[in-house]
């Protein structure tokens, strides 16, 4: 438990304790940047190679989240679901996705104003995805912007995907932030339960890939409707 001295706050609705926020740290896909549709798209392109049946667009929301490995792993038909017929799926999705992964994906709107509005303010950003960290490096450097964030970091081999709350840990190690100055912004169950094997708050993003219901369920401390409302709801954390 973190000590409590004169400059902390016991925040009455999350239970943690906080002081000024320092650093945000934000999910990927479905939070910052929408890549349903190219993710869904490699992954149906490489099914239909391999003769198996696709899936429609909106069914991929569910199977995303947790990595590439187990997006693929999802996808098969239940009596292919083998080690070594997910890996060489996620083989050829990998090929896919490395040339089609900005066809149609793209910031959400006022991402970029909110990453502004968070750098004045003092608030340093930082992500953390299971996508695979060389395709996060690309998707933020391009459509982003590297210069937003002190830290990104995707799924790298030997540190376990969220919800485990390693990278979570690793971010916090490498920046000297304390815990309670961090937040964690995402669009999924797995962002809350990773926040909370943290020992963080999480802000949920109703835009993104699972909607408000699964956020609230998950026993998300506060909602976001929009990148403003994260904003508002950051600033309002402060001492």
């Amino acid at each position: 438990m973190i000590p409590i001295n004169s400059v902390i706050e016991i925040n009455r609705k999350t239970g943690y304790y906080m002081d000024k926020i320092k650093l945000a740290v934000f999910d990927l896909d479905g939070t910052l940047v929408n890549s349903l549709y190219d993710l869904g798209n490699a992954v149906n392109t490489a099914l239909t190679e391999f003769g198996y049946p696709t899936h429609e667009m909106d069914e991929y929301r569910y199977f995303v989240g947790d990595g590439t490995a187990k997006l693929c792993e999802r996808a098969l038909p239940e009596d292919k679901k083998t080690p070594a017929e997910a890996g060489r799926l996620l083989a050829r999705f990998s090929e896919i996705y490395a040339e089609n992964c900005f066809v149609r994906t793209a910031a959400y709107d006022g991402i970029p104003e909110l990453l502004k509005k968070l750098g004045d303010a003092g608030v340093v950003c930082a992500v953390a995805s299971n996508k695979p960290d060389e395709f996060s490096q690309v998707v933020v450097e391009k459509l982003i912007g590297r210069e937003h964030f002190a830290l990104v970091m995707g799924k790298r081999d030997g540190v376990p995907t969220k919800p485990q709350p390693d990278i979570i840990n690793n971010i916090l190690s490498e920046l000297g932030i304390d815990r309670k100055n961090t937040v964690i912004i995402g669009d999924s169950c797995v962002d809350v339960q990773t926040a909370h094997n943290a020992g963080l708050p999480c802000i949920g993003c109703t835009w993104g890939f699972r909607g408000e219901k699964e956020l609230a369920d998950n026993g998300c401390e506060y909602i976001a409707h929009s990148p403003q409302e994260v904003f508002d709801i950051i600033t309002s954390l402060q001492v």
